[in-house]
């Protein structure tokens, strides 16, 4: 349950100042905004509003369940979230993702996926998302999310350039979003959050840019998640 409220008031400035910015915290009660992309026609993924945070369930392998938001016409921008793992079922991926345009998008995933080896490690790849064709931008080690304790993830795609931190931690610096096919380069599209063999929950979701539209207001519970939360608003 979340009882700290951030002052309405200074963040309406901090986002009117410069580019728009669009929050989610899930105190609303509903996913109307919200469609689910499902990858290789598995069954959708189970997303839940519980005490204003997102639950999520997906336990059917490798793979990734996206739940999306935004416009198509969306292009340069930031997205950040919080995300704490509950339990983790064999191989299991966290994803965070980006110009998303019907089937094609870019995705960022923390977890043990196959490829391109066994470990754990921070992978983004970009192309049709039903899986028939895509490319590998980066893949880097990283450790998997603390299960049980919530982590911060954010992505930066500007222009042709893509940027990943893990915990205020930048784990991928400018990787350069490559041309696979139709549409080339990924120049604009929704933006989404999702897993693979986890159950996880989210919370307060932010969309920075000036393509954005200035919605909604940041509430946090007093915990740790707080203090991450501030960091993330000195950033934008």
């Amino acid at each position: 349950m979340k009882s700290v409220i951030i002052g309405s008031g200074i963040f309406l400035f901090i986002i009117s100042a410069g580019a728009g910015t669009f929050v989610e915290t899930f105190d609303g009660g509903n996913l109307e905004e919200w469609q689910e992309i499902t990858i290789l026609g598995v069954a959708p993924a189970s997303w839940n509003i519980l005490d204003g945070e997102l639950q999520a369930i997906a336990k059917d392998g490798d793979v990734i369940h996206l739940l999306t938001i935004g416009d198509e016409e969306w292009q340069d921008y930031d997205i950040e979230f919080d995300v704490k793992p509950l339990e983790k079922h064999g191989r299991g991926n966290i994803a965070i993702a980006a110009r998303i345009d019907r089937i094609w998008g870019v995705v960022c995933v923390i977890g043990d996926l196959p490829f391109p080896e066994a470990g754990s490690r921070v992978t983004c790849f970009g192309g049709d998302l039903e899986g028939n064709m895509f490319v590998r931008f980066k893949s880097e080690l990283t450790p998997l999310l603390k299960v049980g304790e919530w982590s911060h993830l954010k992505l930066r795609v500007h222009g042709k350039l893509l940027s990943l931190w893990i915990n205020e931690k930048q784990v991928l610096n400018s990787i350069v979003l490559e041309q696979v096919a139709h549409p080339p380069d990924f120049p604009m599209g929704k933006v989404g959050l999702g897993l693979a063999n986890y159950i996880a929950k989210f919370d307060n979701f932010i969309i920075t840019g000036d393509t954005i539209p200035n919605k909604g207001r940041l509430s946090v519970t007093p915990t740790k998640k707080l203090a991450m939360t501030w960091v993330s608003l000195k950033n934008l």
